[in-house]
């Protein structure tokens, strides 16, 4: 008898999803690998909210959140900068506040089946990526800041190297959309042979077990994640509840685990002071100038 009390007890007492509602996350396609396999499984087991996730150019979000035409309850962004195209009354009021909570460097991944794949491994990345025929891929700078910051880092990497050509010689131009691809789809045109080789964060290739060159400079040049929950959101509880997973002991670990650059002292922005108090110090103690 006391079993029978005991199991029904759990099943009256135990979260569900269907009970606690489905959280909605709204992300950088870069972190597609990470939401979908690890952290919104993991997420739904420690609190019994449901997940749904979606993953595209962390602008490109931006736009569709702007536009109504997706509709979440968390967003997580590869550039602090994105969080203010949503931010006040001429942007629709979608954002108040935002934090840092990790960085990973920009990295030259390339196919290991690629023709290219031993020149990457011994002779320097410039050359490589200067050879004719080589298929490159990278973001639209458009649409996602991976797109942005390949470009400044080849543009900085011409003037540090005294190649004024590396632009042109590469094509990394704005105006050659034929390198472009979506974020999301990058790392599997690459793993398909659709591309020799692709511009990724480090935790993209290695999440995709991705071969990588990371240039010095790359690490000047890379994702600095920020996670906000949405004004308006479906599921205020639910939304509370996946910063408060995702920035906590278990979501760090899996974080960690998969190569994140960690930060103790994230920058926030926006209104600080709307950061809900169990959140905030999660973030460090260091407000956007």
């Amino acid at each position: 008898m006391k079993t029978l009390v005991a199991v029904l007890a759990v099943l009256i007492f135990a979260p569900s999803a269907s009970a606690a509602g489905t959280v909605t996350v709204l992300y950088a396609g870069s972190l597609v690998n990470v939401m979908e396999q690890q952290i919104g499984p993991a997420f739904s087991q420690a609190t019994g909210y449901g997940y749904s996730g979606y993953g595209a150019g962390s602008t490109a979000v931006a736009n569709q959140i702007k536009g109504k035409l997706k509709q979440g309850d968390v967003f997580i962004s590869a550039a602090p900068s994105v969080n203010r195209n949503l931010m006040g009354s001429g942007n629709g009021d979608w954002v108040t506040w935002y934090g840092e909570f990790a960085t990973a460097p920009l990295v030259i991944g390339f196919n290991p089946s690629s023709k290219y794949a031993t020149a990457f491994k011994t002779k320097p990345w410039w050359t490589v990526l200067s050879t004719p025929g080589l298929l490159l891929g990278r973001t639209d700078p458009v649409l996602d800041p991976k797109g942005v910051l390949t470009i400044q880092f080849i543009s900085r990497a011409s003037k540090t190297l005294g190649m004024p050509n590396l632009l042109a010689q590469t094509l990394v131009t704005p105006s050659n959309t034929a390198q472009v691809f979506p974020e999301e789809t990058l790392v599997g045109r690459l793993q398909a042979g659709q591309l020799d080789a692709g511009f990724f964060y480090s935790i993209e290739a290695k999440a995709a077990n991705i071969p990588f060159v990371a240039p010095p400079l790359g690490k000047h040049y890379g994702a600095r994640y920020t996670i906000t929950i949405l004004n308006n959101d479906p599921n205020p509880a639910g939304a509370l509840a996946f910063v408060q997973f995702l920035l906590g002991p278990q979501g760090t670990a899996i974080l960690k685990q998969d190569g994140f650059q960690l930060l103790n002292d994230g920058e926030t922005g926006g209104v600080t002071s709307s950061i809900p108090a169990s959140v905030k110090p999660l973030f460090g103690t260091k407000p956007k100038k």
